[in-house]
C-alpha cells in the first residue's frame, strides 16, 4: 500500500513495485488520478492495482485506510507512508487550521496507519513500513521540519520495540526530489543548485534496498549524507539561523 500514490516518490514506489510484480494498494485523494495510475500499471506490469480514495487530513479518509491495513483476509505486506504537503509561508504566518492539518497528515495518520499496519502484520510474523520524512527533521526549520523530526523519531523507537518480531520499520529521509511537491506549495526553487536535487525512482529503490537490509534510518544519497554529517559539527543556533535564512531562499516565496 502506498499513501500519496499518483505523484513524485509516491509515484516512484508504485512504479519499482509493480516492475517487481507486486500486486498494489494506491491511496490518494484523486479518484481520477488514482483509476489512471491502477489502470497503466496493470497493463504495463500484469499486476492487480486496488484503488482507494481517502483524505488523510480528516479522519474518515484515516479510519478508511486503516480498516484495509486491518484486513486479515487480504493482507498489506508492505506500507508505504508517503502522503504529505508543505505549508507556505513562516511560522505565524500560517494559519493554525492548516498548522492542524499537516500535523494530522505528517504525524497522527502515520501514527494511525503505522499501527495499523504493523499490528496485523505482527500478526503474520513479516512486513514492512517505510515512513517518508526528510532531510528537514535534523534541521530547525518551522512545522515542517518539526513533524518529520516525529517521524523519524517515532519511526525508529517503534523498529526498536518491534525487533525481532518480523516486522521492519523504516523512516526515508530524502532531500530536494523532483517532484509536484514544491509546485503545490508555492515554492520558488529556481535557485536550488542541480546537484541538491534527486531522482525520485533512485530515492524508492535505495529505500527499498535499505529496508531489505534492515535499516531504520534511510538518507538516501551519498551528498546528503555528508550534509547531514557536517550540520552534526555547527553549533545548534547557528544551524537554526542558516536553515531559517536557506528556507527563504528556497522554500515558500
Amino acid at each position: 500500500m502506498i499513501t500519496g500514490s499518483t505523484a513524485g516518490i509516491g509515484a516512484a514506489f508504485a512504479r519499482r513495485l509493480a516492475a517487481d510484480g507486486h500486486d498494489l494498494v494506491l491511496v490518494a485523494r484523486d479518484t481520477k488520478r488514482l483509476r489512471e495510475q491502477a489502470t497503466e500499471l496493470h497493463d504495463r506490469h500484469g499486476i492487480e492495482a486496488e484503488v482507494l480514495t481517502a483524505d488523510l487530513a480528516r479522519d474518515t479518509g484515516i479510519e478508511a485506510v486503516a480498516t484495509r491495513l486491518g484486513d486479515r483476509r487480504n493482507p498489506v505486506d508492505l506500507l508505504i507512508n508517503n502522503a504529505g504537503f508543505a505549508n507556505k509561508g513562516r511560522y505565524l504566518d500560517v494559519s493554525m487550521a492548516d498548522e492542524l492539518t499537516m500535523l494530522k497528515v505528517h504525524c497522527e495518520a502515520v501514527l494511525r496507519l503505522t499501527s495499523a499496519a504493523a499490528e496485523a502484520m505482527r500478526e503474520r510474523g513479516r512486513g514492512g513500513v517505510v515512513n517518508v520524512a526528510s532531510v528537514a527533521a535534523f534541521v530547525p526549520r518551522g512545522t515542517y521540519g518539526a513533524s518529520k523530526a516525529w517521524v523519524v523519531q517515532f519511526t525508529q523507537g517503534a523498529a526498536r520495540d518491534l525487533a525481532g518480531s518480523g516486522v521492519r520499520l523504516m523512516a526515508l529521509c530524502p532531500g530536494f526530489v523532483r517532484t509536484e511537491f514544491h509546485e503545490r506549495a508555492g515554492m520558488d526553487t529556481d535557485n536550488i543548485p542541480g546537484w541538491m536535487w534527486l531522482d525520485a525512482d533512485k530515492v524508492a529503490a535505495t529505500a527499498l534496498e535499505d529496508l531489505a537490509r534492515g535499516r531504520s534510518l534511510c538518507v538516501p544519497d551519498p551528498r546528503y549524507k555528508v550534509l547531514l554529517g557536517a550540520a552534526k559539527l555547527v553549533p545548534r543556533g547557528m544551524l537554526g539561523g542558516l536553515s531559517s535564512r536557506t528556507g527563504r531562499k528556497y522554500g515558500p516565496q
